[in-house]
């Protein structure tokens, strides 16, 4: 009984949510989106990436000298991105429903980390800038809610960018420095 009820719930997460002339809210955290979506309405579906959906590598692909995966050292630190495993059923449904949706509206985190997670999301999803709304807010209340959703902004890239400093320069020491201070 325990296993069937597992298996229905695996089955409901995995589901492409119907956004057939709805708005697309994606969020980090499932339990958000179920507060949210009884805040926006049926026009809405809300969904969640539940965090990030795509990193650096964790290794370089074969034949590749460069000593950090996923960091190009000699082209001003250029970072490639991949979608993360686990993720990667995540991003089919999400790419799935912001295909049939209206309109798609970020609503992560407000920190640098949310800002690169909506940034991720639409280069994952393969959404243009312009078509992507950015809606932060402080508190998950209906007001808050409704307050953010009438004026969405862009995503911030300094938010963005300044995450993406601090995951490569993560990235550079615990390659190279890391490996030293073990010895």
């Amino acid at each position: 009984m325990a296993y069937e009820r597992k298996k229905d719930r695996r089955r409901r997460l995995s589901a492409v949510p119907d956004t057939e002339d709805k708005q697309l809210v994606i969020v980090e955290s499932p339990a958000k989106a179920r507060t949210i979506n009884r805040y926006l309405g049926p026009q809405f579906v809300v969904s969640a990436s539940v965090g990030h959906v795509r990193d650096l590598p964790d290794k370089n692909p074969p034949g590749s000298k460069n000593p950090v995966p996923g960091v190009d050292l000699n082209h001003d630190f250029n970072p490639s991105y991949e979608i993360i495993k686990d993720k990667a059923a995540t991003v089919r449904q999400l790419k799935q429903a912001a295909k049939k949706a209206s309109g798609i509206w970020l609503a992560t985190d407000l920190d640098r980390e949310g800002e690169a997670i909506a940034w991720h999301l639409t280069e994952a999803l393969g959404i243009k800038g312009k078509e992507a709304h950015r809606v932060v807010f402080n508190a998950i209340t209906k007001g808050e809610i409704e307050k953010a959703f009438s004026n969405p902004r862009t995503i911030d890239m300094n938010k963005v960018n300044a995450q993406q400093a601090r995951r490569i320069l993560d990235r550079i020491v615990g390659y190279q420095v890391s490996p030293l201070l073990w010895k």
